[in-house]
Parts: structure tokens; sequence; C-alpha cells
């Protein structure tokens, strides 16, 4: 194990299962990463391998067929899944997300019916609030359902689906009318509905379509999607908890579950890095000695590790407080940000420490410095967190002048 980003406290069961996924990852994702993502290709045999080990239904509850872990035991495998490829961890991330919102705010019928299939990894889940036009601002969201008899109709465009072809569940957020008059808050107006379709692109479903795969820079492998209804029927009893109106509050306790996803990510990719950096700094030579051996790199090397093992408290402490059942905005929101950009800064430097050779795709570290980005962005940007962060610490220390 790695000297850096040790956790204290862990259960014997928690180390068993971290040993075993870091070792799926060393052998099963860090050999084969770098030629998938090369050619964008789906990694089925590593999702195989994760579904054998029983890692889609990690948190899922025992009495649904899961594990019954912890947020912190699932954000500890992220990290590591991560460390080996960063897109193997955005395809848990979704399924995870939607598992979570089931179980916290799905009706019985709901859990009873997706719970056990998602803990097999039968069903994949993935979720949707963003559109092409409101990028950070939920509440512009324009899509809409309304209700027809027993079901309802659902219309629009939404954006940036995770694992939005090989899903067979998505979560999406819209815009619901009923028992919401003109005027509502916009937050208190959205509903959460569970669609089931077929897993693939084209029409998945009569009224869905999921157009094909956004080319990207980088978190290749994981297919990220549109989806348009036009017509989509969803019968009433696939609204999340059975009642509409409460659909952005589910989803932003999913998304607390998602940011420390993101920072586990951020940690995971940043242990990488370092390991690649403080290798190579061994293994090139300049003016007769290690290029380890020089001074500015030895300052390298001790910046990144710091920021390695500062985000990875962060990360945990986060997870913990989720746990404890206690608001985690501020922590989640704080984890996030440091993680994703003390991430981008040490996949930075240890590109900086390969020199040439860092801009060859031979190199895995090329690889992680087109993925590093979409950690500044995923789960809310920088700015957002900052709000979050700015806000909740102004109701912690108001003012009573």
């Amino acid at each position: 194990m790695s000297r850096l980003a040790q956790t204290h406290g862990l259960t014997d069961v928690q180390r068993e299962i971290l040993s075993t996924v870091r070792d799926f990852v060393d052998k099963e994702i860090i050999p084969v990463a770098t030629e998938l993502e090369h050619r964008d290709e789906y990694p089925q045999d590593i999702v195989d391998g994760l579904k054998e080990l029983g890692l889609f239904g990690l948190m899922i509850p025992e009495e649904y067929g899961g594990l019954g872990e912890s947020l912190l035991t699932y954000a500890l495998c992220v990290e590591e899944i991560a460390r080996g490829w960063m897109s193997v961890s955005g395809i848990v991330n979704t399924h995870f997300i939607v598992a979570y919102m089931l179980k916290q705010h799905g009706t019985q019928e709901q859990k009873d019916h997706f719970l056990p299939r998602m803990a097999a990894g039968d069903i994949r889940g993935a979720f949707s609030m963003s559109e092409p036009a409101l990028g950070s601002d939920v509440s512009a969201i324009s899509s809409k359902a309304v209700r027809d008899g027993e079901e309802y109709v659902l219309n629009g465009q939404k954006m940036w689906l995770t694992n939005g072809g090989t899903s067979s569940l998505v979560a999406v957020l819209v815009k619901s009318d009923e028992g919401h008059p003109e005027g509502t808050a916009p937050h208190k107006s959205m509903t959460t509905f569970l669609v089931e379709k077929e897993p693939g692109f084209g029409e998945v479903r009569p009224g869905l379509t999921i157009p094909g795969k956004i080319d990207k820079m980088g978190y290749k492998g994981v297919d990220t999607t549109e989806l348009i209804m036009d017509g989509l029927r969803i019968p009433a009893n696939r609204v999340l908890g059975g009642v509409t109106g409460r659909g952005f509050y589910q989803m932003m306790d999913g998304v607390e579950v998602g940011r420390v996803n993101v920072a586990a990510r951020g940690c995971g990719v940043a242990q990488r890095a370092f390991e690649l950096g403080v290798r190579y700094a061994q293994q090139r030579h300049t003016f007769g000695k290690q290029i380890a051996q020089h001074q500015a790199i030895q300052f390298k090397l001790a910046e990144m590790a710091t920021k390695v093992e500062a985000a990875h408290a962060m990360m945990v402490n986060a997870a913990r407080k989720k746990d404890s059942g206690e608001r985690n905005d501020l922590e989640a929101g704080m984890a996030k940000y440091l993680a994703s950009e003390y991430c981008k800064e040490v996949v930075e430097d240890a590109f900086r420490i390969h020199g040439g050779y860092g801009f060859s795709k031979e190199y895995e570290i090329e690889r992680l410095y087109r993925e590093a980005p979409m950690l500044l962005i995923g789960e809310g940007t920088a700015e957002i967190q900052k709000m979050i962060i700015g806000r909740r610490l102004l109701e912690e220390y108001r003012f009573q002048g």
C-alpha cells in the first residue's frame, strides 16, 4: 500500500474490500486503461469484473442484495478505481447516485422493484439534471412533465448524461406544474422521474432518444450523451417518492454523494500522477544524477505529496459526515473544490517532471493530463462550490449585531 492517503479507523471488512479493489485495479485496469482510453472503448471486461466483485451493490442495503457499506467505503473504493482509470469510477458514480436516491427517497414499491437488480448490476443507473442552455443554473430547467390520467408526458432535451447509453434506468429532473401554481419557486415545482429504457443509442423506448456519444477531450470510454424526450409517457408510479415537487431536494441530496465521489476521483487521479512522477524522477538522469536528486524536483514532489494527503483527508471527512446523518454540503463542497483543484495541479507537476515525454501518448501521464480538467466541472464548478461554501459559512458564523 502507498504511504500516502492512508485512512485510519477502518474495520477489517473495509480493509479487505479496499485491498481486493486495489488488487483488481493493479491487475485488471492499469495495464489496459491507456489503450482503451485512446480507442474511446467502453471497458466491458472491467465492468464485468466489478460486477463479479459486487461493487455495484456496495452501498445498497443487504435486504436488497447489496453489501450495505458506508459512503466512506464507497468513496475509498472510487479513489482506488480512479487511480487506475477515472472513466471507470464515472461508470459506478451515477449508478450509486440513483441507488442512493432510491434508498433515501423512493417508495417501498420502487425500492423493491429496482434495488435488488441494481445491487446485482443487472440494472445500471444514470441521472440527468443538466440541459443545453442552463449550465449550473438548475432552476432554469425547461423540460416539462404534464399529467395525463395515470401517466405523465415528458418533453425536453437533457445534456451530459454519464452512462446515457449503457444505463437502463435514468433519474430525470423536470418541471411539473401539477399542484404547483404559477409563481411557485422553481425549485419547488421540480419532479424526479424514474425512466426505464433499453441500453443503446437511437430510440431506446417510444418518445425517448439517446442520439449518440459526445466526443470529448478526455474522460473517454464511458459514454456521455444527450437525452431527448418527445411525448415520453411515464406511469405516475415512477415519480420518485410518489409525490411531485420534491425532485430538486432529492437531486441535491444525491449530488452531495456525487461531490464526495468527484473528490475521491480527484484524490485517486492525483495519487496516480504522484506515483508516475516520483517513479520517473528516479529513472531519468540529467547532469550525471537522477532528476529526483535535484532540489527543484524534490520541491515539486513535496508539494504534490502534501496536496494528495490534504485532499484525501478532506474527502474522508466529507464522507464520514454524510455517513453520520449530518448535513454535509459544506464539507462535500470543500472536498470537491480542493480535491479537483489539487488534482489538476499535481497532474500538471507530474507532467512537467516527465518533460517532453509527458506530451507523448506512450506515457500514462498524457491521459491523466486530459482527464483532470473534467473534475473541475463535474458535480458543480469551483465557482458553484465556493457559493455553497460561502453561504454555509455565513450561516455558521452569522454576526449578531
